[in-house]
C-alpha cells in the first residue's frame, strides 16, 4: 500500500510535467512568431548557454542534479526548434525572383524546398521529368541550386550556360573544388558552393553546420547565407580545397572504414543480436554507425568515397598505418604499443579530454534509450 500511494503521487507529478511541457511548447510557438516578425534566428547560442547555466545553478540549489535538468532542457529545446519551423521564417530577400532547385525531389533537396517555402520564396523543382523545360524554368530564376547526385553534378552544371547573369548559382554537394570551378566556368554571375553537413532526416536546421565556399559576387549571395542563419544553421566559411581535404578524413575515410567493418561482420557471419546484447553503450554506438551506413542508399556512399583521387591516397595511408599496428601485435611489442598510444594522446592534447566528456553524454543517452528484449 505505501508503495502504491507513492507511485500514484509520482504519476501525478509526471502529469504536471506533461502539462508544463505542453505550456512551454505553446510559448515557444509564440516566440517563433516574434522571431519571424523580426527576422531573428531560431537558435541563439549565447541565450541558450546563459539559460542552461542559470538553470543548472538553480537545480543544484534545490538538490536536483545539474546534468539532469540540462538533459531535460536540451531534449525539450530540440522539440522547440522543430516546432518553430511551423511558424515560418522571415524573408531576408523579398525581392528575390523564383528559386529553382535541381534535384528538389530528392530527400535533401526536399528539405531545402520546404525551408525556402517556409521563408516565403517561390520555388520551382527541376529534375529528369521536366529537364526539357530547364532553360524556360531557369530564365525566371534569381537563384539556382544544384542538388544532383555527386557523380553527375558537374555535368549538370555544365549545361547551365543560359542562366540570367544576375542569377546566383549554387550547389549542395559534398565535394566543392570541382563543382565550384565548373560553376565559375559556365556562369558569369554570382557563384557559391554549399555543403550541408547533415542528412535529410533532421527535424530542424538549428545547430546544423552548412559549409560555404566563396566563388564570385559575395555581396549578391550573402542574403542566402543570412537566410540559413535565420533557419538556425551555423555557417562555416572555408576554401573549397581545404573543405575537400577535410572531407577526405571526415567522410570518405570514416565511411570506408565502416563499409569494411560491415563486410567483415558479414564474412564471419557475426550474430548481430548477440553482439548487441553483449555490447556496452560505446560498442553499441559503433555498431549503430555501421548499421546506419548500410541502411542508406549505397550509390551515395560509393560516390562520396570515389569522388576524389585524394580519398584513395588517404585510405592507402590508413591501410599502411593499420599494417604497422598489426606488426606490433605480431611482435607482441607491448611497450611499442603503449608508446604509440601516448604519442597520439599528446598530439591530441586537450581535445582528448573534450572528446571523453562529450562521449560520456552520448553514452548515457545511448544507455537510457536501450531496450532489452525478453528472451
Amino acid at each position: 500500500m505505501p508503495l502504491s500511494k507513492l507511485r500514484d503521487q509520482i504519476d501525478a507529478v509526471d502529469q504536471q510535467l506533461i502539462d508544463l511541457l505542453a505550456e512551454r511548447l505553446r510559448l515557444v510557438g509564440e516566440v517563433g512568431e516574434v522571431k519571424t516578425e523580426h527576422g531573428l534566428p531560431i537558435y541563439a547560442p549565447d541565450r541558450e548557454a546563459a539559460m542552461l547555466d542559470k538553470r543548472r545553478r538553480e537545480a543544484e540549489s534545490k538538490g536536483v542534479p545539474a546534468n539532469l535538468i540540462e538533459d531535460i532542457l536540451r531534449r525539450t529545446m530540440r522539440e522547440s526548434y522543430a516546432s518553430e519551423n511551423e511558424t515560418g521564417f522571415k524573408t531576408i530577400n523579398p525581392k528575390m525572383k523564383r528559386i529553382v532547385i535541381i534535384g528538389g525531389n530528392g530527400l535533401l533537396g526536399k528539405r531545402f524546398v520546404e525551408m525556402f517555402e517556409l521563408s516565403g520564396y517561390q520555388v520551382d523543382i527541376l529534375g529528369r521529368a521536366n529537364w526539357d523545360q530547364a532553360q524556360q524554368i531557369c530564365s525566371k530564376a534569381g537563384l539556382v541550386i544544384v542538388g544532383s547526385p555527386i557523380d553527375v553534378t558537374e555535368s549538370v552544371i555544365k549545361q547551365l550556360s543560359y542562366l540570367p547573369e544576375d542569377c546566383i548559382l549554387a550547389d549542395i554537394t559534398s565535394v566543392k573544388a570541382g563543382p565550384l570551378q565548373a560553376m565559375l566556368d559556365v556562369h558569369k554571375g554570382p557563384v557559391v558552393g554549399l555543403h550541408p553537413m547533415f542528412g535529410p532526416d533532421i527535424s530542424s536546421f538549428a545547430k546544423q553546420v552548412v559549409v560555404y565556399c566563396d566563388g564570385r559576387g559575395q555581396d549578391k549571395y550573402m542574403w542566402l547565407i543570412e537566410q540559413m542563419k535565420i533557419w538556425g544553421a551555423h555557417l562555416y566559411n572555408v576554401k573549397a580545397e581545404t573543405h575537400d581535404e577535410s572531407m577526405t578524413l571526415i567522410q570518405a575515410l570514416r565511411h570506408f572504414t565502416s563499409f569494411v567493418y560491415g563486410v567483415h561482420l558479414q564474412e564471419v557471419n557475426a550474430d548481430l543480436k548477440q553482439l548487441l546484447d553483449l555490447s556496452s553503450p560505446i560498442y553499441r554506438l559503433e555498431l549503430a554507425m555501421v548499421g546506419r551506413l548500410f541502411a542508406q542508399e549505397p550509390s551515395l556512399y560509393a560516390d562520396i568515397i570515389l569522388s576524389q583521387k585524394n580519398n584513395l591516397t588517404m585510405i592507402k595511408r590508413y591501410h599502411k598505418h593499420f599494417s604497422e599496428a598489426i606488426e606490433l601485435l605480431e611482435n607482441a611489442d607491448r611497450d611499442a604499443f603503449i608508446n604509440r598510444f601516448k604519442s597520439v594522446t599528446n598530439w591530441m592534447g586537450d581535445y582528448s579530454s573534450l572528446f571523453l566528456n562529450e562521449s560520456r553524454v552520448l553514452l548515457q543517452q545511448a544507455h537510457d534509450n536501450r531496450h532489452y528484449e525478453d528472451k
